[in-house]
């Protein structure tokens, strides 16, 4: 294996999330090699499956006539991991697959569904590609297959390569994500959120070539990525750089840096501290970032809707309600939506009583 270090970090983590993810590299840089590697250090069964040379049929499933009616049968890779329980479906060469497969993969690849068959939750979908300069008679990645993989860049280290033909090469390291680390995409989804809304235009922008068509872009299947992949870098401790590519991966390198740009500069508070103590919250100044710490906090009791933490939120909005109304009344209506039961509306929820009454989540 000889690509970058962030390269391989950031696989690591798109794999712990359960993200289908998208290697692109010139032929020979190890892409297979690496995911071979890394499916036997995790003792987990491997159906490499080259998509160039499938038939429509393979991923949809064959039609056959049983008990008078017609079933999709799944092939016998599928059959394999359903088996299993678990496992690394990779699609090889999926650049040089005809428009019909990438149509069949589809749903493989966002629903993990093959034929009549549902795939466990705890199927990798992994798939590599060649670049159009590299690849021998492919076609552009069609946008929708596109916008279901983070993609990232598989590039040569010199360096890595030297070293690994000398000592040999070290599996990609998948981190182990703690039980409910996902409580915590709060902050990412809070994060998203706030930037789509100060960037409306970059919500769905679907990109005008095939060529940047066939790579990551914005639409809220790859936001959804984003925070999720925002959450599993920031649990596992990756660095900034994976953090990044991750990120780039999903929505574009354009919209993608301008992300990060942006939260850069946000310095948003952890939604379980505030919480904790919602006297001591001070509420941003700047609308963005007002709109990314209440949609964090409204996202993070709807986690987890117990009592204590729903009246702090309830008490944290009514504080916010003085200054930044509009932008309270959007976390209130999350926080309207959760409310558990047998909880008495506190006093802060009546100052919302306008717009919650006009969503029809006032008796709620």
């Amino acid at each position: 294996m000889s690509a970058t270090t962030t390269s391989v970090e950031a696989l690591g983590v798109a794999v712990a999330a359960r993200v289908p993810v998208l290697l692109w590299g010139a032929p020979g840089t190890g892409k297979t090699s690496a995911i071979k590697a890394m499916s036997q250090e995790m003792s987990l069964p491997c159906e490499t499956v080259i998509a160039s040379i499938r038939e429509p049929s393979d991923f949809a499933g064959l039609p056959v006539v049983a008990d008078g009616k017609v079933v999709f049968a799944p092939p016998r890779w599928a059959r394999n991991l359903a088996e299993h329980g678990r496992g690394v479906l990779f699609l090889d060469e999926i650049s040089t697959a005809p428009p019909a497969v990438q149509a069949a993969l589809l749903r493989v690849v966002l629903e993990r569904v093959v034929g009549d068959l549902e795939l466990p939750d705890e199927v990798v979908v992994i798939a590599a590609a060649n670049p159009p300069e590299f690849a021998a008679g492919g076609w552009d990645l069609s946008a929708p297959l596109a916008n279901r993989f983070c993609h990232l860049d598989w590039p040569v280290e010199a360096q890595a390569f030297a070293e690994g033909l000398s000592a040999g090469w070290a599996a990609p390291v998948v981190p182990v994500l703690p039980d409910g680390w996902d409580s915590q995409l709060a902050v990412g989804r809070g994060l998203v959120s706030a930037f789509v809304s100060v960037r409306p235009g970059l919500a769905v922008a679907v990109p005008e070539d095939g060529s940047s068509a066939g790579r990551g872009w914005p639409s809220p299947r790859s936001w959804e990525m984003t925070a999720l992949l925002w959450t599993a870098a920031a649990v596992s401790g990756a660095s900034e750089q994976a953090r990044a590519a991750l990120v780039m991966g999903s929505v574009g390198q354009g919209t993608g840096l301008e992300l990060l740009n942006w939260a850069s500069e946000m310095d948003l508070p952890d939604p379980e501290v505030v919480l904790a103590d919602p006297d001591a919250f001070t509420m941003p100044e700047r609308g963005d970032r007002a709109y990314a710490a209440l949609s964090a906090i409204a996202a993070a009791v709807a986690a987890d809707p117990t009592e204590p933490r729903w009246l702090a939120a309830w008490k944290i909005l009514g504080r916010a309600a003085d200054n930044a109304a509009d932008v309270a009344a959007l976390a209130a209506r999350v926080l309207a939506q959760c409310r558990p039961d047998g909880v008495p509306a506190p006093a802060e929820l009546k100052r919302f009583a306008p717009v919650l009454r006009e969503a029809g989540l006032l008796d709620r």
